[in-house]
């Protein structure tokens, strides 16, 4: 069986007049599977169903999960990440997508990527990225317009950094380039950038906050300098987990309790 199907079907083809490629019009979902199953995935799917909605995406969204119900087992995916792609469809040329009423969707399943050493348990060395994030008219939203985070991972080759640090144009730290960014203050206080003008919001990153209010911890969404006088500082995403931060230009941080804590939760989340 084919590791991409279209519509339901194994196939690895899309017309040239799909509105994704013309436009980036559309939206995607990268899921980490675990056992044979998603995980997160009450989180995918509530971002993927709301971003449609925002979009004027008409997508059947029971049909979509019947399909990745029968695309696992085909592709015998256990642990594996698997990108989920919904298009507004096939259209003329030209911005106006009136008539376009049959969405696409993509499935395709990828390797885990294997780190050694983990940053997850070593911490990650990460960089500030040049490029400055634009203020947005789909701020959260995980749609297929991603060039600056494509323009911000070209700024370094190699594997010395594991993750560049984006601002906006206020110099307000937002996120990693495929990650979402948390502090912890010296009071134990988790604080995560306001997505209210640009950036992804990451479902690990909703995970988190669902998780940090369960068990008690004080969390806000706020402005956050990149002055970073915090006692730890993490990253995460649906398909890394959480990786502490332990060093950014001239600063150091140590891998903290509330960021262990944190980290061994989600693992168990993505472990199924």
């Amino acid at each position: 069986m084919s590791d991409v199907w279209v519509n339901g079907v194994p196939q690895e083809l899309i017309p040239a007049s799909d509105r994704g490629l013309a436009y980036g019009d559309g939206l995607f979902e990268t899921i980490r599977v675990a056992s044979g199953k998603t995980t997160l995935d009450e989180y995918h799917w509530h971002r993927l169903q709301d971003s449609c909605q925002r979009l004027g995406i008409t997508l059947n969204l029971s049909q979509l999960l019947d399909e990745v119900a029968a695309f696992l087992p085909a592709c015998a995916a256990d642990c594996a990440v698997m990108k989920v792609i919904v298009t507004r469809g096939s259209g003329g040329r030209g911005y106006n997508p009136q008539g376009c009423d049959a969405p696409r969707r993509i499935l395709s399943l990828h390797p885990l990527a294997k780190r050694d050493p983990d940053p997850a348990f070593v911490g990650a060395r990460v960089r500030m990225c040049q490029l400055r994030l634009a203020r947005s008219a789909l701020p959260g939203v995980k749609h297929l317009n991603r060039l600056e985070q494509v323009l911000a991972r070209n700024e370094w080759q190699g594997d010395h950094y594991h993750e560049g640090l984006l601002c906006d144009d206020h110099g307000h730290l937002i996120e990693g380039t495929m990650s979402n960014l948390f502090v912890v203050t010296h009071s134990g206080e988790l604080i995560t950038p306001d997505l209210s003008f640009c950036g992804v919001r990451g479902v690990c990153r909703d995970f988190i906050i669902d998780l940090a209010r369960c068990r008690g911890l004080a969390v806000r969404e706020e402005l956050v300098s990149p002055l970073l006088d915090v006692a730890e500082v993490f990253l995460c995403n649906s398909v890394n987990g959480v990786w502490p931060v332990v060093e950014c230009a001239d600063k150091v941080w140590p891998i903290g309790p509330v960021t262990t804590l944190i980290r061994d939760c989600v693992l168990e989340k993505l472990h199924g």
